[in-house]
């Protein structure tokens, strides 16, 4: 029961939450999700969602969709074990493997079960997990589950993560962990310094690449293939919720021994309902389509380019990078959520981070930039920011 006691304690934290500044606010998109969207009553152009090759709302896309829930339809009511798994779930998971050049593949119905569910079964007391300081809340979670000695060296520090990897020298096994690109900053792991280190250390390697699997890299295999590691690295994690058509899922991909022991242990895995089928089926229509050329992906890269060096030529302190998150740094929580009310009412869609989301100050406005934007988007995004920074003083004033 709810009593007055715990609706006080309750309401105190919402006023605290308030009055810090980081209160989050959702807005209500009465559109599909694209680059132009509607918000209040009002179309603007969305700088803020993972939709990075613009298939949210793609036809080829919605298309598959249709077609999948048709012969397929909505749900499994079960777990996969049971009656949970479908022709189009197997065929996903040979897939995700063939193209994350891994051996196996076992799905998940978001990325952060997948990374909630890997560690308890491979990790006990007398095993290590080493994991950068900004990882994924997911990881976080995950790791809170297992028995395993937990060592967090600084992020992106390999002579720390070096340090880590001698203090759990007397491990059983050890297990690196980090982002493959993180999502705050855009930066990107130092891979190959990391999967020469585990293989000095005798360590395994995991990489989580919710934000790179589809359009990072050469042929869009996500920051494994961006690095160079690809065949170095034991699991990766991923997500089908961000560039590969933005609905739900997720996925383990990795050495076949692990992957057959998460089968067997894992508890989201055994304990909740498989993927809804048409999320499976279109998934590998958007497979289809990513492996037929890399002109989204090359865009994509284009764009964000274009739009990285327009904000540094106004001015504004972004945060160095290649990838599509392009932090604009404010440092202020209060700040940064006046700017993004203020972008909305320029008819830009962005949102202010703050913390817990980001640590507490370096609240920023992280912009995400899509292969659907057209160069007059950016420009017009670029404009908004140099009226709004004018108003508050942030960026060029000339």
């Amino acid at each position: 029961m709810l009593d007055q006691r715990a609706r006080q304690e309750i309401e105190g934290k919402l006023a605290g939450i308030r009055e810090a500044g980081t209160w989050k606010d959702e807005r209500v998109i009465q559109s599909p999700q694209g680059v132009r969207i509607r918000v209040q009553g009002k179309e603007v152009l969305n700088f803020c969602a993972n939709n990075y090759l613009g298939l949210a709302s793609h036809p080829a896309v919605i298309a598959a969709a249709h077609e999948a829930l048709d012969r397929w339809g909505y749900g499994m009511a079960s777990v996969r074990f049971i009656c949970g798994t479908l022709e189009p779930h197997a065929e996903l998971e040979r897939r995700m493997a063939e193209f994350l050049g891994a051996e196996d593949t076992i799905l998940y119905s978001s990325c952060f079960d997948a990374n909630g569910g890997i560690f308890e079964p491979l990790l006990d007391a007398e095993c290590a997990l080493v994991t950068d300081a900004l990882n994924h809340a997911s990881i976080i979670d995950g790791a809170r589950l297992c028995k395993a000695r937990r060592l967090i060296y600084a992020h992106a520090d390999m002579e720390d993560l070096a340090a880590k990897l001698a203090e759990a020298a007397d491990a059983r096994l050890r297990l690196i962990v980090t982002d493959g690109v993180f999502s705050m900053d855009g930066d990107i792991a130092k891979l190959a310094e990391i999967c020469t280190l585990a293989e000095k250390h005798g360590a395994m390697v995991m990489v989580d690449d919710s934000h790179a699997t589809g359009f990072m890299g050469r042929t869009g295999r996500g920051t494994i293939e961006h690095c160079g590691v690809m065949g170095r690295v034991d699991i990766v994690s991923t997500t089908f919720g961000k560039a590969l058509g933005g609905a739900t899922g997720g996925c383990l991909s990795g050495r076949r021994p692990l992957i057959q022991l998460l089968r067997q242990r894992s508890r989201p895995y055994l304990f909740s309902n498989t993927v809804a089928p048409v999320v499976a089926a279109t998934t590998l229509a958007v497979l289809d389509m990513l492996s037929a050329g890399t002109d989204l992906r090359d865009r994509l890269e284009a764009n964000t380019r274009y739009f990285r060096e327009a904000m540094g030529a106004a001015g504004f302190d972004v945060r160095p990078g290649v990838h599509p998150i392009v932090p604009i740094m404010l440092y202020d929580e209060k700040r940064a959520v006046d700017m993004a009310r203020l972008l909305l009412d320029e008819g830009i869609y962005v949102i202010g981070f703050s913390f817990p989301v980001v640590p507490k100050g370096q609240a920023r406005i992280r912009v995400q930039i899509s292969a659907l934007h057209e160069r007059a988007d950016l420009d017009a995004a670029a404009a908004a920011f140099r009226k709004v920074g004018r108003k508050l003083g942030i960026g060029r004033t000339t």
